[in-house]
């Protein structure tokens, strides 16, 4: 399964980003290969609409699920419409993967 985690380096070592709008990486990972894809959050510095913006990215990059620590009403909105479970975790990317 493909979830996106939101991530403060561009590696599995990387902390989960607490913010969701503005993390600096969405980390896309294939939970059954453990590959993955760094993508540097292009709306991390928009002056507003950075949650939704990064959530239509993330719907469609195909995430079934999103693991992060807050996100805002808006994003919320279009990952519920889109089936996007939202998961809330901190710590370390690949310990956060391994205990889902």
């Amino acid at each position: 399964m493909k979830i996106c985690v939101t991530a403060d380096g561009d590696n599995l070592d990387a902390r989960v980003d607490a913010r969701f709008g503005r993390c600096k990486y969405f980390l896309f990972i294939d939970t059954d290969t453990m590959e993955y894809e760094a993508v540097e959050n292009p709306y991390r510095e928009a002056p507003q609409g950075a949650g939704v913006q990064s959530a239509q990215l993330v719907v469609n990059k195909g995430a079934k699920k999103v693991v992060t620590g807050n996100v805002g009403p808006g994003a919320q909105g279009i990952l519920s419409s889109a089936g996007v479970e939202v998961i809330f975790k901190s710590g370390i990317v690949k310990d956060v993967i391994k205990d889902l």
